[in-house]
């Protein structure tokens, strides 16, 4: 019977040729620009690393009272001294600190000229937290961080450009007029966003950072942030000539993430932030409750949505929903007016003996087969919808959209559901047509 209803299809298209290229078009076009823009939607809203984003955590405590105005959240970001203490008291099976700098690298080769690389001053820790994938070498140990070590780990990209690709571990880098030993070549990594310094000036989509350092070795070097920092409203700004005075602030630039692996680890870990707080109180440094937050990367992501989902994107996808909704709308009344034409034919059907489940199986198999080509179309336009999204989008977020297997069979999938629900009235105006009355009025 299937085939029997899909030869009727194709023959009821071929009797009203405008009326399905119209809603071929319609279907087309709709589905076509909603998935141009929910491609750009889940590259920037995806879980970055959802094998362990449960188990990646944010800590954060108000070392600003409630003079600041973030209604009742902590400071994103970490002074130095709370920094420093959440790392020392090693409460997490792992712990980091990162800020974000800009190095200037000069090459060993005396006619090329010196430039400027964007990189993360961090603790060990980082890359066996964030599942860091190493081409060459790997970390640098503990004990440099403890040590001040001027040691580096530089990214594929920079090792391609300062030593042709081959492994340059042990060799040296000079940055910022400072002889760094590498103890480690990334491969590709792009985690994106970049969820874990989001908060930094740099753009969370921006390419991934160059170089990475210990932040011992960083703070030792009295290397300033690229990245925020913002001091509470009722306290003097530090003196910025001073690096001591900056340390000692309470000024937030610092990220801080603690790898908690269970439940009861993080329980854990929270009541040690509130005790921490606590114990500031008491000893007067705060004059306000504890007030501490500990978020995983989902809900770190969520707290701060707006400032990691670029708002064009959401915007995008609601106007290109509502346009959807738009040719959904349209469809119906062309499935309706094209489904009603055939009155008599369906009252003949109905008097030989077809059932209104029939007459529904039928005109619901034509919708399907219209809406297949539609997606069809919707794939062409899709892809050329993508070619052209920088055009859009800002650069950082255009690169991000990809058409994978994935959105292609979702697009067909859309424009054939879409196309099916367009069809129900329609189907069911034509299912109550009475044979009578249509043998009647052809008599």
């Amino acid at each position: 019977m299937l085939t029997y209803y899909f030869d009727l299809a194709l023959r009821s298209c071929r009797r009203s040729k405008a009326l399905t290229a119209l809603v071929v078009v319609l279907m087309g076009l709709g589905v076509a620009i909603c998935m141009v823009t929910y491609a750009v939607f889940r590259a920037t809203a995806g879980d970055p690393i959802p094998w362990k984003s449960s188990q990646l955590f944010v800590p954060q405590v108000d070392s600003f009272g409630p003079v600041h105005d973030w209604k009742g959240e902590p400071p994103m970001l970490l002074s130095y001294t709370d920094a420093v203490a959440f790392l020392q008291a090693r409460q997490a099976r792992r712990q980091t600190l990162i800020y974000p700098a800009r190095w200037t690298v000069l090459p060993d080769d005396v006619q090329r000229q010196p430039f400027s690389q964007e990189g993360d001053a961090i603790s060990s820790d980082f890359f066996a937290m964030f599942d860091v994938p190493f081409r060459f070498g790997g970390s640098w140990a503990a004990m440099d961080d403890d040590h001040r070590a001027a040691v580096a780990v530089i990214s594929a990209a920079l090792n391609q450009k300062l030593f042709g690709g081959v492994n340059s571990v042990g060799r040296e880098i000079n940055l910022d007029m400072h002889i760094y030993r590498i103890v480690g070549v990334l491969d590709e990594w792009d985690p994106l966003p970049r969820f874990f310094d989001v908060s930094s000036a740099f753009y969370p989509f921006s390419h991934p950072r160059q170089i990475y350092i210990p932040f011992s070795r960083a703070i030792d070097l009295q290397k300033d942030t690229s990245g925020n920092f913002y001091c509470s409203a009722d306290t003097s700004n530090p003196d910025f000539a001073d690096w001591n005075s900056k340390l000692h602030s309470e000024c937030a630039w610092i990220d801080a993430w603690v790898e908690l692996p269970t439940r009861a680890d993080a329980e854990r870990y929270r009541e040690y932030l509130h005790n921490y707080a606590a114990e500031q109180q008491r000893i007067g440094r705060f004059t306000w409750a504890p007030n501490v937050r500990l978020s995983n990367v989902r809900q770190w992501l969520g707290l701060y949505l707006n400032h990691v989902v670029p708002q064009a994107s959401w915007l995008s996808l609601i106007v290109s929903v509502s346009f959807l909704l738009i040719c959904l709308v349209n469809v119906v009344g062309l499935m309706l007016a094209r489904f009603m034409r055939r009155a008599p034919e369906i009252g003949v059907r109905r008097a030989l003996g077809a059932s209104r489940g029939a007459i529904y199986r039928q005109f619901l198999t034509e919708a399907a087969a219209i809406g297949f080509v539609g997606g069809l179309l919707g794939l062409l336009l899709t892809a050329l919808g993508m070619a052209g999204i920088g055009l859009v989008f800002e650069p950082q977020i255009a690169r991000l959209a990809h058409l994978d297997a994935s959105l292609l069979l979702l697009t067909v999938v859309v424009a054939v559901a879409t196309t099916l629900i367009a069809a129900l009235y329609p189907t069911w105006r034509a299912a109550q047509v009475q044979p009578a009355w249509q043998l009647k009025s052809n008599g």
